[in-house]
């Protein structure tokens, strides 16, 4: 995708989005609403043209050759609906007839773990059972790409827990996906590179490392100091540090050379953790920024 562009008449939707994705990598999309996300994927995916800009998914545009690509892609909905008088064998034997050359119904059903259920009817099935059934019908077609738009949405923690197996078992597949959620510590695991979107354009992209390094945000570091311990209030650290009913508590950009401060100033550090910056503690400041930040 090269300088893509999306207006509907004199409002920017999409105002320069650059990226390309590998085969076999989780790319997850970020964003408050109306960034852009859900534009950027229904262009992916052939459902809408760009005013402006380059298309390529596996090697054709989606737009103006939609066959080529669409034989070879899978899609999970926010929402599906489903026929609730089948099985869901049936429903899956129904939906592989669509493709030249599906991928076994056993083999469906063992991916996404509803081998047990594939006599039970449609209707019968758990909203989690139901979000996997997607899942299997989405990949009926052996797909190359999958786009998964917000996948977990409503979910209780044990199905979303049980949505990220199955997606994480589609990437050993060597399958290319590309992920929208609104869920943080849901990209932070699963995804392989994150592009956030703001305003229509992409504020920084990369792994959650990388990101949480682009929003210069600090490490955190305690420890909990013995009682025999005095506090040095001359102690020097790389970064700001107060100590709180006997805990030591670091924010600093340096973490290698604190950690080397505190062993050389104490003889042991009980109860140390060392806290990186995450993925969520940097996103208001990603997409806050007024340009992109650079890599």
């Amino acid at each position: 995708m090269r300088e893509l562009h999306k207006s509907y008449g004199d409002q920017a939707v999409l105002a320069g989005i650059n990226f390309e994705i590998d085969s076999g990598e989780v790319f997850a999309l970020l964003g408050p609403n109306g960034a852009g996300k859900t534009t950027t994927v229904e262009i992916l995916e052939g459902y809408r043209d760009p005013t402006a800009g380059e298309v390529g998914v596996l090697g054709f545009d989606p737009w103006t050759h939609p066959i080529e690509p669409r034989e070879r892609t899978g899609v999970v909905l926010q929402e599906c609906g489903f026929p609730n008088h089948l099985r869901v064998r049936e429903l899956l034997d129904a939906w592989r007839g669509y493709y030249r050359e599906p991928r076994p119904t056993a083999e469906l059903l063992e991916l996404v773990e509803l081998t047990a259920e594939r006599s039970r009817l449609v209707r019968r099935l758990s909203g989690g059972q139901r979000r996997r059934l997607d899942f299997a019908l989405a990949l009926a077609g052996d797909p190359d790409v999958i786009f998964l738009d917000e996948p977990t949405t409503g979910f209780d923690p044990e199905a979303r827990r049980r949505c990220w197996a199955a997606i994480e078992n589609l990437s050993t597949l060597g399958k290319c996906i590309v992920l929208t959620t609104h869920y943080l510590d849901e990209a932070e695991r699963l995804a392989d590179r994150i592009a956030i979107l703001a305003d229509g354009r992409i504020r920084a992209m990369g792994t959650a490392v990388e990101l949480a390094h682009l929003a210069r945000a600090p490490t955190l570091i305690r420890l909990r100091l013995p009682a025999s311990v005095p506090l040095d209030s001359e102690l020097v650290l790389d970064g700001a540090w107060f100590c709180d009913n006997g805990t030591l508590t670091v924010r600093t950009h340096h973490p290698s050379a604190v950690l080397q401060e505190l062993i050389h100033a104490f003889d042991e550090l009980p109860a140390l953790v060392v806290t990186p910056p995450n993925l969520e503690a940097n996103y208001l400041t990603l997409v806050a920024d007024t340009e992109p930040l650079p890599a």
